[in-house]
């Protein structure tokens, strides 16, 4: 059986955090889950948390956001 991959299939949700380039810059991070399944945590350190698999997606500056597509 041979699996097919939709080359235009868009995730849906994105992690927007900001940028070295300076304020106003975001980088942009697609994510593989719905919106809902992230929990995003504020403080020194921001973290991401897909809440499906327990896994940190992202540890670092803040602010950040998760988005959906």
């Amino acid at each position: 059986m041979t699996e097919t991959h939709d080359l235009f299939a868009r995730s849906p949700s994105i992690l927007r955090m900001p940028s070295w380039l300076g304020a106003g810059v975001h980088e942009e991070r697609e994510l593989p889950f719905e919106l809902a399944d992230y929990k995003v945590t504020p403080g020194d350190r921001w973290t991401v948390t897909a809440l499906k698999t327990g896994e940190t997606v992202y540890c670092g500056i803040g602010p950040v956001e998760v988005v959906k597509t």
